[in-house]
């Protein structure tokens, strides 16, 4: 078996990290590992559209790039299964909860992120997609009923203008 207890695989939003077997609730599942950079390299990488990097602190960026680090694949999710926390100036990814087997690992990578990079009408999470389905069936709906009020009312004075 494995020591690792996920597997980098397919998701809605492209390559993800999914449970290969049970994961329990405040366990560690990964590291994000790559290169320290200070402030000003740091904002460097970020002009040049890195979208690996991990901010620890006001001092001190994780570049989270290598391919070797695993924990880049951990998507977004406003409804999230797991969260990040720093020891010192490493960031582990730890389960919220029990997380079953094939379930993909997702954490809320902070409303900075999800404004400016994802953008709130892109989130492929599944909270976000709901809320978007429940939207368009809602104006649907009022749509139908807005038409449906029209053709009654023209229905209406078409009675009327008939009798005269």
């Amino acid at each position: 078996m494995s020591p690792r207890p996920y597997r980098i695989g397919r998701s809605l939003t492209g390559l993800g990290l999914f449970a290969t077997r049970p994961i329990k609730k405040n366990s560690r599942i990964v590291e994000y590992k790559g290169p320290l950079l200070g402030k000003k390299a740091a904002e460097k990488a970020e002009r040049s559209s890195n979208r690996y990097l991990y901010e620890i602190n006001s001092r001190w960026t994780i570049d989270g790039t290598p391919r070797s680090n695993a924990a880049r694949y951990a998507n977004h999710s406003c409804n999230p299964n797991a969260e990040t926390y720093n020891v010192k100036r490493r960031v582990f990814i730890r389960a919220m909860r029990n997380i079953k087997p094939g379930e993909e690992i997702v954490y809320d990578y902070g409303i900075d992120y999800l404004k400016n990079v994802i953008g709130r009408s892109n989130c492929k999470c599944s909270r976000c997609r709901k809320r978007r389905n429940r939207r368009t069936v809602e104006l649907r709906l009022k749509r139908k009923r807005k038409a449906a009020r029209l053709s009654k009312a023209r229905a209406v004075k078409r009675r009327r203008t008939s009798r005269r």
